[in-house]
């Protein structure tokens, strides 16, 4: 794997956790219990 696929696999690695952040979020209203305070960036 060069450089290049590395990078543009670590980006769709982030957009799928944009994505599924969204989703969390969404959800969040219907399970409070499970909103974590967000510590790993």
């Amino acid at each position: 794997m060069d450089n290049k696929d590395t990078h543009a696999f670590v980006e769709k690695l982030q957009e799928n956790q944009k994505k599924d952040r969204k989703n969390r979020e969404k959800q969040g209203d219907d399970h409070p219990g499970k909103k974590l305070p967000n510590h790993n960036h």
